[in-house]
């Protein structure tokens, strides 16, 4: 009996039957890293106007824990969002910082581990803090920490920061790792 194998939509089908989650080792799915800035009127102005710059601005933020599932990876592209999917849910891995005294600055930063061999899986941290060295040095530290009591065999630590100089107004600086969105359901 000859059966025939399909994959549509990252699902496999054998004669009828569908197999999910059912993904090839070298088809692993992006999660965008973006980052923004931005100033406001408040601090709360000035986080839209940061979400605004990294292109995930008019979303409804569901955030998620740091853990990367297997079969995706981290790749570092500024989207932009905007004015796609008014509403809808996105889940994001986000790190926020804001400023509103004169002469400080706003860090935010990602960081992420993904596994050298086998299916690709990993771990995000996110920090943020008043320069780029403690938050670079916050995210290398936490990543040491928890690979060492993990199975796998991690590679490089990867990170993506972004800062901005509070010079009159609130500002805010925000990195995000975009997962997916969805509709709301009626």
């Amino acid at each position: 009996m000859t059966k025939k194998v399909v994959l549509t939509n990252g699902r496999l089908q054998l004669n009828k039957r569908t197999v999910n989650n059912f993904f090839l080792v070298n088809m692993n799915k992006q999660i965008k890293v973006t980052s923004g800035t931005g100033k406001g009127e408040t601090k709360l102005a000035a986080f839209d106007a940061a979400l605004f710059d990294a292109g995930i601005a008019n979303y409804n933020l569901i955030y998620l824990s740091s853990v990367i599932p297997e079969n995706h990876e981290p790749v570092i592209e500024k989207v932009n969002y905007n004015n796609q999917e008014f509403g809808y849910r996105l889940y994001v891995v986000m790190s926020t910082q804001t400023e509103n005294e004169i002469g400080k600055e706003a860090w935010a930063g990602l960081g992420w581990v993904t596994t050298k061999e086998g299916v690709k899986k990993g771990l995000f941290v996110e920090h943020h803090g008043s320069n780029k060295e403690e938050v670079t040095s916050l995210i290398k530290e936490s990543l040491t920490s928890m690979v060492k009591y993990r199975e796998d065999s991690y590679g490089e630590i990867e990170y993506k920061i972004v800062g901005v100089k509070c010079e009159s107004k609130p500002v805010c600086a925000v990195v995000a790792a975009v997962y997916k969105s969805e509709a709301w359901q009626n």
